[in-house]
């Protein structure tokens, strides 16, 4: 099965807030553009630059690890990392645990919650036109790093 994720380019985000609105207006649960799963990060020092935030779909999610009530799950036939949130007590363990800051707590209804990937259509992805958000397999993540490491070690041969 291939795994796929949202794979992000900070430098095509231009902060139009697509991305949220979509989220929102696809989980009828959230109620608010603070409360969407993707969220665009601002640099308080820096005007141009804008970073989407959205769960990773971790390998081995220390969200998972840290819910002591069981509430967040590996659904095998998605291959998502979700959150059962009938489970869910909002304690927060997940949040403070998840290194990406892609888990977040609906403090009124006491439930976390994070991006599912729209069960396999993430909608801020349709939304995205500079293409800031893309959905790829989790293999592409891989390759301009291997391409970043092999031109640096090409350059370090020739000196």
């Amino acid at each position: 099965m291939d795994v796929k994720t949202l794979i992000i380019h900070p430098d095509k985000c231009n902060n139009c807030g697509d991305c949220e609105t979509a989220c929102i207006n696809t989980h009828k649960s959230l109620t608010s553009p603070g409360l969407s799963c993707i969220r665009i990060l601002k640099d308080a020092e820096d005007d141009d630059f804008f970073f989407p935030i959205a769960c990773k779909q971790c390998e081995n999610p220390p969200c998972l690890s840290a819910c002591p009530k069981d509430a967040i799950y590996h659904d095998d036939e998605l291959n998502l990392v979700l959150i059962d949130r009938q489970k869910c007590v909002g304690c927060g363990m997940c949040v403070t645990a998840c290194p990406f800051g892609a888990m977040k707590l609906d403090k009124q209804k006491a439930k976390s919650y994070k991006c599912d990937l729209c069960g396999g259509e993430p909608e801020c992805v349709k939304v995205c036109e500079p293409g800031a958000i893309v959905y790829q397999d989790v293999e592409m993540l891989k390759y301009p790093n291997m391409v970043h490491v092999a031109g640096k070690l090409a350059r370090m041969e020739k000196h």
